[in-house]
């Protein structure tokens, strides 16, 4: 059945967020060095449906696993090869997704839009990087067409100058605004912690050290709750000289996976699931890939166009903090201010990481639970920048709400 849902998109059927669960993101090679890429996603999958016993995982029908770099450990078609790896039945397929750090973001919307047309019920989508293992760019070959025949400037192959390009474009986006922000996010981050609201969505994964031998991380490793102010605006400026991008404003190199259940709704009812979002809307949308951070602002154009609402009408935001100079240049063109209390409640990838394809169910994660603490909001949104000059945004309905009409 064709319908049209209540905000004015066009959905065949309802898709829902049914649960999402993340490892602890771990500084690159650090944490994770002596684990696999590919057991990390497994410990995900496996946490994911260990705390959803109502489900059969026989009764998955599909299994989208991304990876931004997509050798080695996190080669062999990860979707189908971590499933098997995770006890998930031989008889549920899966299969690999690569939009480089929106991976995860595009295996929920290609998985969202099959649900939604009718040929699946319920099926797992997520990401993993392990950026230890596979440095940015690991095994990249970029065609000399792109440099030789002008299609990119250079700076377009490294994410940190199309940063710098960002603050160009937007010389009132100064470097002490994006320093303040990045202190906000470890600040909030810290606070998201001793509240317990970060620690309810990490599985725990077993790693080994050559010093220490067997443990187990249970905790995100990148945050640094000490930052200041001050120490953030001595760091360097490595990708410009006397530019304003730094390790202090911008995510780190992280190594971490993440996993979504989706469903229908009707499946999820039928099986007494919680439902923790319902999908309004999503579009994808391309810019200059010199200023790949400005991308969330098209494609939150675009998502909020097919759902029928206004910026306005958003209670919450999902950010993904790449730099902090995208986060800034998206609120600046929406109007929202740096420090709106709407935006990234619990902190964002400055402090906790941004293990590139894992990153947007993360974000997913984030937003459920800040639905379950606002029943007042009614909509929010998941967006994100993507390299060579792409955005992915998601418009998500709380299923808490508690109100009438489209209200914040």
């Amino acid at each position: 059945m064709n319908t049209q849902n209540p905000t004015g998109g066009h959905l065949g059927r309802s898709v829902v967020l049914v649960d999402a669960v993340r490892t602890p993101f771990g500084k690159a090679g650090s944490l994770y060095a002596g684990v696999r890429a590919d057991d990390i996603m497994v410990r995900a999958m496996r946490g994911l449906l260990e705390r959803n016993p109502l489900i059969n995982p026989s009764d998955i029908d599909e299994v989208a696993i991304a990876a931004a770099t997509q050798v080695g450990d996190q080669g062999m078609n990860i979707g189908r090869s971590a499933s098997l790896l995770a006890g998930i039945p031989n008889t549920v397929p899966g299969y690999s997704i690569d939009r480089w750090c929106a991976g995860a973001l595009t295996a929920v919307t290609t998985i969202a839009g099959a649900i939604a047309m009718g040929q699946y019920d319920l099926a797992l989508a997520g990401g993993v990087e392990h950026m230890g293992n596979h440095p940015m760019g690991d095994g990249m070959d970029p065609n000399p067409r792109y440099l030789a025949e002008k299609l990119v400037d250079t700076d377009a192959l490294q994410m940190g100058a199309t940063a710098e390009r960002l603050h160009d474009k937007f010389p009132h986006l100064t470097k002490e605004r994006t320093d303040k922000y990045a202190l906000e996010s470890q600040t909030k981050t810290a606070a998201a912690y001793a509240a317990g609201e970060i620690q309810r969505d990490l599985i725990p994964v077993a790693i080994r050290t050559p010093e220490l031998g067997w443990g187990v991380a249970t905790v995100d490793e990148p945050p640094r709750p000490g930052t200041t102010l001050e120490g953030l605006a001595a760091l360097k400026t490595p990708f410009r000289a006397a530019g304003r991008v730094t390790a202090g404003n911008a995510a780190g190199l992280n190594d971490g996976a993440t996993a979504s259940l989706l469903a229908s709704e009707e499946r999820a009812n039928e099986l007494g699931l919680p439902i923790k979002a319902r999908l309004v809307s999503f579009a994808f949308a391309g810019v200059e890939p010199e200023i790949m951070g400005y991308g969330p602002v098209p494609s939150t154009i675009k998502a909020l166009k097919k759902a029928g609402l206004t910026i306005d009408e958003i209670g919450l935001f999902e950010v993904n903090e790449a730099f902090a100079i995208q986060v800034l240049s998206f609120l600046d063109h929406f109007g929202i201010s740096d420090s709106d209390p709407r935006v990234n409640i619990h902190g964002g990838a400055i402090a906790v990481g941004h293990p590139l394809a894992s990153s947007g169910v993360r974000l997913m994660i984030n937003l459920a639970r800040g639905f379950e603490l606002r029943p007042d909001v009614r909509y929010g949104i998941t967006t994100m920048c993507i390299g060579l000059g792409m955005g992915g945004t998601i418009i998500w309905e709380n299923p808490h709400f508690q109100g009438t009409g489209k209200g914040k």
